[in-house]
C-alpha cells in the first residue's frame, strides 16, 4: 500500500455519511424539478422515454459519487474537489436536461462524459498500487465504454439519438447490475477490493430519498404560492402533503431503517447493495411523475383529465411501491402483500379514473397509501422486531 493512496481512503471511524456528501445531495433537489419541468413540456409517452433516460443518466453520476465516498475520505481536499466538481457538472447537466433531445445535446453529453470520466480517471492514477485501484478501474472502463454512444449521440437527431442514449445508459445500468465485469479484472462480486460499507451505504440512500421527498414539498409551496388559495387548491395541497408525508412512512417502516444490518448480513455484500440501488431507482423515479402531478392538480383541481395525467398522477405511487416492493425482499427475502395489492390497484383502477375530476384522482392514491401504512402498523403491533434476512 502506497502512503499517497492509503491517504486518501476513508478511516474506519469516519462519519457514515459526511457534510460533504449532503450538500452534494442538494442539486438534486433541483435536477428532479428539471426532469419534472421538460416531462411537463413533453407530457407524452416519448417525453416519458427522454425523461427515463436522462434520469438514469444522471442516476449514475449520483452513484459512482456515493461508490467514490464510500471507499474516499471525504475529508480529503482532493476528494471534496471531486465531489465539488462533480456537484457542478451535475447541475450543469440537470440545467440542460430539459433541451438534452434538442438543442443542448452536445452540452449535456459533453458534461457528463467529463464529469464521470474525469473523476474516475484521477483516482485510478491516485491509487496506483493499492488493491482498491481495480475497483475504479471498473468504474472508469465502463463509462469510457458508455461515453462512445453519449458522444455519438450528442451529434445525431430524432430517433438515432434516442437509442444511442437509451443504449448508453442501458450499458452502465447492465453493467452495474452484473458486477461490472471487466476484461483482465472479471466481476466485482466478492472481491476484496469491492469492500463496502453498509452504514454508509443505506445512510446515502436515504438521505436521497429525503431529498427527493423535499422536492415533492417544493414544489407543491412553490406552486400553492402562485395560486388563488382557493378551496380546491387547499384540498390539493392537503392531499399532496400528506401523499407525501405516506411515502416517507412507508419507505422507513421495518425495511428502511434495517438496510445497513440486510447488507452486512448478506452472503454477497456487494450485490445486495446493488439489488438496493436499484429499487431506490424505482422509488426516487416515481417522485418525478408525482411532482408533476402535485403541480398539475393544485393549478386546476377541478379541471379535466387525459390519460398522460393519469398517468403521472397513479404513476408515481405505482413506481415508488414497486421499488418498495423490491427494497423489502432485498432486506427480508419477501414483499408484503398490501404493496403488491395497492399497485395493482392503482393500475388496474386508472380506466375509471378518467371520469372524475383531477382532485379525486389524486386522492386515490393517497387512499391506497394510507391503507398500506395502517395494515403495516396493524401488522407490526405487539410483534418482536423482524430480523433482516436477506436473500442474496
Amino acid at each position: 500500500m502506497t502512503s499517497k493512496a492509503a491517504a486518501l481512503l476513508r478511516r474506519p471511524e469516519a462519519p457514515r455519511a459526511a457534510f460533504l456528501e449532503l450538500f452534494f445531495d442538494l442539486v438534486f433537489v433541483f435536477t428532479l424539478a428539471a426532469l419534472a419541468a421538460g416531462l411537463v413540456k413533453n407530457l407524452s409517452w416519448h417525453g416519458a422515454f427522454h425523461t427515463l433516460v436522462l434520469l438514469l443518466a444522471l442516476w449514475m453520476v449520483w452513484t459512482a459519487t456515493s461508490g467514490l465516498t464510500d471507499r474516499l475520505d471525504p475529508q480529503h481536499p482532493v476528494v471534496q474537489l471531486l465531489v465539488l466538481a462533480t456537484m457542478f457538472g451535475t447541475l450543469l447537466m440537470a440545467a440542460a436536461a430539459p433541451e438534452a433531445f434538442d438543442g443542448k445535446g452536445v452540452f449535456f453529453a459533453g458534461t457528463w462524459v467529463v464529469t464521470q470520466v474525469g473523476p474516475a480517471v484521477l483516482v485510478v492514477f491516485l491509487l496506483r498500487g493499492h488493491e482498491a485501484w481495480r475497483a475504479f478501474v471498473r468504474v472508469l472502463f465502463w463509462h469510457c465504454v458508455a461515453s462512445v454512444p453519449w458522444i455519438v449521440g450528442a451529434f445525431t437527431h430524432g430517433v438515432a439519438r434516442d437509442v444511442l442514449w437509451a443504449s448508453a445508459v442501458g450499458l452502465e445500468c447492465a453493467a452495474l447490475a452484473f458486477g461490472l465485469p471487466t476484461p483482465g479484472l472479471g466481476r466485482a462480486y466478492m472481491r476484496p477490493e469491492f469492500a463496502i460499507s453498509g452504514e454508509h451505504l443505506a445512510e446515502r440512500h436515504r438521505q436521497l430519498f429525503i431529498v427527493g421527498l423535499g422536492e415533492l414539498v417544493l414544489v407543491t409551496g412553490l406552486t400553492f404560492s402562485g395560486s388563488e388559495f382557493g378551496s380546491g387548491q387547499i384540498a390539493a395541497v392537503v392531499v399532496a402533503f400528506v401523499t407525501t408525508a405516506l411515502l416517507w412512512r412507508i419507505y422507513l417502516h421495518r425495511a428502511g431503517s434495517l438496510l445497513a444490518v440486510a447488507i452486512g448480513a448478506a452472503g454477497d455484500p456487494v450485490r445486495a447493495s446493488i439489488w438496493a440501488l436499484y429499487s431506490h431507482l424505482l422509488m426516487v423515479g416515481g417522485i418525478v411523475p408525482s411532482a408533476i402531478a402535485v403541480e398539475l392538480v393544485i393549478e386546476h383541481p377541478f379541471g379535466h383529465v387525459q390519460p398522460a395525467l393519469v398517468a403521472v398522477i397513479l404513476g408515481g405511487p405505482t413506481l415508488f411501491l414497486v421499488g418498495r416492493g423490491m427494497f423489502e425482499y432485498a432486506v427480508f427475502g419477501r414483499v408484503s402483500r398490501n404493496r403488491v395489492i395497492g399497485a395493482g390497484l392503482l393500475v388496474v383502477g386508472s380506466p375509471a379514473m378518467m371520469f372524475l375530476p383531477r382532485l379525486l384522482v389524486a386522492v386515490v392514491p393517497a387512499l391506497v397509501l394510507a391503507w398500506i401504512a395502517v395494515t403495516d402498523g396493524i401488522r407490526a403491533r405487539g410483534r418482536p422486531a423482524e430480523l433482516p434476512a436477506p436473500p442474496l
